[in-house]
């Protein structure tokens, strides 16, 4: 993955970073001095990309005035700007009872609710109106995509939630956004996805064919990928509460071989439909995904303005 973030940039160890109890001060940590800079901006907030000079007419803000022109010419010009589409972010959370497992001192679901919380935060700070939905086997909690005042604190609030469940769904939440939400955005979904992918291409795909871009974030812990236990022990399963003697010494190449698989699967899916997929370690500092994100969530945007163009709205293929 490219680190993207400037050079002089701090990473916060997730380590220490999750040692702050309270969500909102963990996105803070994070964000303090980052955003800035990530997304041109050049009025207050507003992404907007100029298209074309017209004269100026009574009505219209000063602001606007291109003064090089007028120094030039002795005429009054505007630029017109054409508003990016501001981009609504629908955020799928996995808060099974799966995300509870943390080898450290801390849980996947913690990590994965605070990259949440990152992404509505900055979304939101750029006017781009965020959505939630958060999940076990079923939706627990949906709020719509919106910018508005009070939107990103009931965001962090429903985040705040304790995970629950007693198993996985990944297509539920992917089927409601796509038969409920018409106009076209960006869907994030956030999950260790240890579950099985029946019918999770079908649901992408009916994403996909909505217009919406798709973004996969796999969270897992790193013993999860590695399998790093020395000692023979009792594993219990977080969802089924089954039980099984596991010696890690005979039992790691089988499970690494079937855990590659399982990715390997996620990864052909994801490439299939044009997803961008990140596979995450929970000790991977959020500020690298962070400028990953914003580094796409630009390019997807400029995507979809020059689509508009090119096809009159229609999705280009």
């Amino acid at each position: 993955m490219t680190q993207t973030a400037a050079p002089t940039a701090r990473y916060i160890e997730p380590k220490a970073l999750m040692r702050i109890r309270s969500l909102e001060l963990r996105v803070k940590a994070v964000m303090e001095g980052f955003v800035t800079g990530l997304h041109r901006s050049p009025f207050h907030g507003f992404s907007v990309e100029f298209t074309e000079y017209r004269q100026f007419s009574n009505g219209d803000d000063p602001r606007f005035l291109d003064w090089k022109v007028v120094a030039r010419s002795d005429r009054y010009y505007i630029k017109r700007f054409e508003d990016e589409t501001n981009l609504r972010c629908h955020l799928l959370v996995d808060n099974s009872r799966s995300m509870s497992y943390g080898s450290g001192t801390f849980a996947k679901a913690d990590y994965a609710k605070t990259l949440a919380a990152c992404l509505a935060y900055s979304l939101s700070q750029q006017r781009d109106a965020v959505g939630l939905v958060l999940f076990d086997e079923k939706v627990e909690d949906q709020l719509p995509a919106r910018f508005r005042h009070g939107h990103l604190r009931q965001i962090l609030v429903a985040l705040e939630r304790a995970t629950g469940g007693q198993s996985t769904n990944l297509v539920e939440p992917l089927e409601r956004v796509a038969s409920q939400v018409r106009k076209r955005g960006l869907v994030v979904l956030i999950s260790d996805l240890l579950a099985p992918t029946t019918g999770l291409e079908r649901a992408l795909t009916a994403l996909s064919s909505c217009g919406h871009e798709l973004v996969v974030f796999q969270t897992l812990d790193p013993r999860e990928l590695d399998f790093g236990f020395e000692s023979a022990a009792l594993f219990v399963d977080q969802e089924s509460g089954r039980e099984l003697y596991v010696d890690p010494a005979t039992s790691r190449d089988h499970y690494k071989r079937r855990l590659d698989a399982h990715l390997s699967e996620l990864r052909t899916i994801c490439e299939k439909l044009g997803a961008i997929y990140h596979l995450v370690p929970t000790d991977m500092p959020l500020e690298i995904l962070l400028g990953e994100f914003f580094t796409e969530s630009q390019r997807l945007k400029s995507r979809g303005r020059q689509s508009r163009r090119s096809t009159g709205g229609a999705r280009s293929t």
